[in-house]
């Protein structure tokens, strides 16, 4: 993962909630991965929302961080069921 790249992404409370966003802006993270999502293209989000395509990688850096980190737990019920 590109550290570097992180460094554009700042989670600050007093803006969307605490959302993952651009650096600098109100642009979410959120935002990017359902623009691409949709089929947009980096040049057409950065055009449309004035970032870069490097935050675009960013936003994309950042998600990866998340999945690639999460732990799935096996949920196991062996409680006798309640009548």
């Amino acid at each position: 993962m590109r550290i570097e790249l992180l460094d554009r992404i700042e989670i600050n409370p007093e803006v969307l909630c605490g959302k993952p966003v651009i650096r600098g802006t109100r642009i979410s993270v959120e935002l990017i991965l359902e623009k691409l999502a949709s089929g947009y293209n980096f040049k057409q989000i950065a055009q449309e929302y004035d970032i870069t395509e490097e935050d675009i990688k960013a936003a994309i850096t950042y998600a990866y961080g998340l999945v690639a980190n999460e732990e799935i737990l096996e949920f196991v019920n062996n409680a006798p069921a309640y009548r």
